[in-house]
């Protein structure tokens, strides 16, 4: 491994550290307001559980995602997730803020926090693994083969294209068929 190997993988490492203890920090601080904004209306046996209602799907649709990050590959649901249960968390956490800027802010910060750190962990992620597939994955069949996959033309034999084609051309060589309207 080289030094810039090396220091990309501590830095991922880092990240991954930083945004766990992030996300347990977050969970930590808002679950006594997530707590609170069940309590009128559930049964005091699933209140103390309500969080996990919260961050139960937010965590599983993370999984999923480091998941498709490792096999690059899109996890577009399991992002909507995420982000559904991050809002959830960020408006009913707000909801029992008092009604002050700051107080909304310091609210809405640790899930905001937790869902940037997250996202961070995932570019890192992807950032650490190369391409999995050089060339793309759909092709268009009515497209000439690529000019690798061509035959070069013989030693000391250069092609003269004929009247009315350009040298470019895929068809230089050949001439014109008369079969066919097009050429």
């Amino acid at each position: 491994m080289t030094l810039l190997q090396t220091g990309s993988l501590f830095t991922a490492t880092l990240v991954a550290v930083i945004a766990a203890v992030v996300s347990i920090l977050s969970g930590l601080a808002i679950c006594d307001a997530l707590r609170h904004s069940a309590a009128p209306h559930t049964a005091r046996e699933v209140v103390i559980w309500w969080p996990l209602l919260i961050y139960g799907p937010w965590m599983v649709a993370s999984l999923s995602i480091l998941r498709s990050a490792l096999h690059q590959r899109r996890a577009l649901h399991s992002w909507s997730i995420v982000l559904l249960f991050s809002t959830l968390a960020t408006l009913l956490c707000v909801a029992q803020a008092p009604r002050t800027i700051a107080a909304a802010a310091a609210s809405a910060l640790p899930a905001v926090a937790a869902l940037a750190c997250f996202q961070q962990l995932v570019r890192q992620i992807t950032l650490t693994r190369p391409p999995r597939q050089a060339i793309p994955r759909h092709r268009n069949p009515a497209l000439p083969a690529p000019a690798q996959l061509r035959q070069p033309p013989a030693a000391g034999h250069h092609p003269v294209a004929p009247a009315g084609y350009l040298p470019a051309d895929d068809r230089a060589t050949r001439p014109p068929s008369h079969s066919h309207p097009l050429g």
